[in-house]
């Protein structure tokens, strides 16, 4: 059978997440899906790995941060549909049958899919706060499957990060991620911003596609750029007034929504001010210089 998702996976020396996130793609999935890695440096046989598992991949000696990593793994899709997976994530069954009807049910190629993370320590805006395991030495996979659709969660509006699912068309018209917000801070929101100027209204999550995520794997090692100065800087708004006003973040989709009218306020012309006084940094990082 022909692959339906490219699932693109950017890692960086993160084997024992990656083979739990791999694993959990060829046992909970029910089509098949071309599975393609971004290997940053590989030194903990991280590419040998991926080679002897026979999956697609790119491959960069230093760590060149997700959003770069996002659009070379882009220049392997074979599918109709780019899903971008963190290597820290684990999908349960169901997630592809809950995207394929949704994309199915929908009129055009202008959408943006996300599925609902559980995470075991930190409550996102969207997502469900249930604790099973924060490690792969800890993971209670056994249980998850039991009870991952015991926590209640509707389908909800704002969709922005991982997992998340579009069109490569679609991947195509916006150029994909900025590499400008280099390691990756803010980058999932400078691309729901890229995609609303581009005409995407559909940003929808998705209650019955889910995905155990064992949280800042990597994030926590690496050099952050200040994506939220960034953000202000090109867009004239904060992130939070766009998922407020725009994306509605957070709303259940059944409820009617139309977007409200944002301008810049004074507030945000202060903080682009301020921190052009004080030099602070906002532009792209080096993401292993400390």
């Amino acid at each position: 059978m022909e692959p339906v998702f490219s699932i693109i996976i950017p890692t960086w020396n993160n084997l024992p997440y990656l083979k739990v996130c791999v694993d959990s793609i060829r046992k909970n999935s029910a089509y098949p899906h071309q599975i393609i890695v971004h290997v940053n440096e590989g030194t903990d046989g991280t590419l040998e790995w991926v080679q002897n598992e026979g999956l697609d991949y790119t491959f960069s000696e230093r760590n060149i941060g997700v959003c770069q990593a996002c659009n070379m793994l882009r220049t392997r899709v074979k599918t109709n549909y780019i899903f971008y997976l963190n290597d820290d994530m684990y999908l349960l069954p169901g997630w592809d049958t809950a995207l394929m009807d949704e994309s199915k049910s929908l009129p055009d190629k202008l959408f943006f899919l996300s599925g609902t993370m559980i995470q075991p320590h930190n409550y996102l805006d969207v997502g469900i706060l249930a604790n099973y395991g924060d490690s792969v030495e800890t993971f209670d996979e056994a249980r998850l499957l039991k009870e991952y659709m015991q926590h209640p969660m509707a389908d909800w509006r704002g969709a922005t990060w991982p997992p998340n699912l579009m069109h490569r068309d679609v991947w195509d018209l916006v150029g994909g991620y900025s590499i400008e917000y280099s390691p990756g801070m803010y980058s999932d929101p400078d691309l729901t911003a890229k995609l609303w100027m581009a005409g995407v209204r559909h940003f929808k999550g998705l209650g019955n596609c889910r995905a155990y995520h064992f949280e800042t794997k990597s994030t926590q090692r690496v050099r952050k750029n200040n994506g939220s100065l960034q953000f202000l800087f090109k867009w004239g708004i904060t992130n939070r007034m766009m998922r407020q006003n725009l994306t509605q973040l957070g709303t259940p989709f059944a409820e009617a929504a139309s977007p409200k009218p944002i301008k810049s306020s004074f507030s945000c012309r202060l903080k682009a001010i301020w921190a052009l006084l004080t030099g602070k940094q906002f532009g792209p990082v080096d993401p292993l210089k400390p």
